[in-house]
């Protein structure tokens, strides 16, 4: 009776040993599960090494330039019908945004400059905010300009730009295009109480750097953001009809000349920075500070027209900082005067006011 019943013994030990041993599992199965659901770390299993979690970079906030609300806006051009001279407003921004069209190297009313428009350097016709736009003319001309010692007139400031930055000739003051040009030009700044100059009208300033301006670095920039657009040999993209360009080139015959106010470093690096490369804003800026001014660097360091500049700033210490060609009123070299660096130049100036 005794052997029977042991080996029925046995068998209930060992059923109850197992059982215990799956409660036992159980019971580190649902441990490992409350600290996994918890937020606690398990260590590794493996002997393996586990590889460390790169850091995700940050992307950076692109800062407006400026607040719209707070800029220059031009009139609606869906009211000019209702000015008296209306026709001669809308030939004036024909004039402003197809400039080689009717007065370019094919110009069907005269070839008198280079192929650009004024609106390559003029945006939106001269309507777009920190764009180089013409919200100040009215107000503020004529005035005395220290480039030419003399008070300018707007017809006069018209000209300086094809005689610069068109690189060619100006424009007869009882002309029919030049009265059209000035009639536009009142128009887009009619609002603009006398003597005041709105925020947002001329460039964006740039800050300054605590370097010079690098054209080597410029280069960079310039291929990687311009040259799509300008190519590669900054000689610009020509419409298929040759009456003009779809982008403007940068240097080279058909560019501006050195005497443009572009050929200045800050007003160019102010010009990229506000509103390129294409689909650049104030409000969306894509180029760094740096990048502007290095592109401005490399791109005025290009061959370009000469203009003779000898009866500028008859009052050499009106030159501004960056006006690359002497003589000066201080003792820095053409070469900073160009590149930088600047604020060595502006405390100078400070000091002599």
């Amino acid at each position: 009776m005794n052997q029977m019943i042991q080996p029925f013994v046995k068998l209930i030990t060992l059923l109850v040993a197992l059982l215990g041993l799956a409660v036992a599992l159980v019971g580190v199965v649902g441990f490992v599960l409350f600290l996994s659901y918890s937020g606690v770390q398990l260590p590794s299993l493996t002997e393996k090494d586990q590889p460390v979690p790169e850091s995700i970079a940050e992307i950076p906030v692109v800062k407006a330039l400026a607040e719209a609300a707070s800029l220059w806006k031009a009139p609606d051009w869906a009211t000019v019908d209702g000015e008296p001279n209306a026709d001669e407003i809308k030939y004036g921004r024909e004039l402003v945004a197809n400039t080689s069209e009717f007065l370019g190297p094919k110009g069907k009313v005269k070839a008198i400059s280079n192929g650009m428009n004024c609106q390559n350097c003029h945006l939106q016709a001269g309507t777009a905010p920190l764009g180089n736009n013409y919200g100040a003319v009215a107000a503020t001309y004529p005035k005395f300009r220290a480039r030419s010692g003399t008070e300018e007139t707007i017809e006069k400031r018209i000209n300086d730009c094809f005689e610069r930055s068109l690189n060619g000739e100006a424009l007869e003051n009882n002309s029919k295009e030049m009265r059209a040009m000035v009639a536009y030009i009142k128009w887009v700044g009619k609002d603009v109480p006398k003597g005041e100059v709105p925020k947002g009208s001329g460039l964006y300033e740039v800050p300054l750097l605590d370097r010079a301006a690098d054209p080597i670095k410029g280069k960079l920039v310039y291929d990687n953001q311009c040259a799509s657009c300008h190519q590669a040999d900054g000689k610009g993209m020509p419409k298929p009809d040759g009456t003009g360009y779809l982008y403007p080139p940068l240097w080279g015959e058909n560019s501006y000349n050195h005497g443009a106010g572009l050929y200045r470093l800050s007003r160019f690096a102010g010009y990229v920075k506000a509103n390129m490369p294409l689909g650049a804003s104030f409000e969306n800026p894509m180029l760094s500070d740096e990048e502007a001014w290095d592109l401005a660097a490399y791109v005025n360091s290009m061959e370009r027209p000469a203009k003779d500049l000898s009866k500028d700033w008859p009052d050499i210490s009106k030159k501004p900082m960056d006006h690359p060609f002497g003589p000066f009123s201080d003792e820095f070299t053409e070469e900073q005067h160009k590149f930088g660096p600047f604020k060595p130049i502006q405390a100078a100036k400070a000091q002599t006011k």
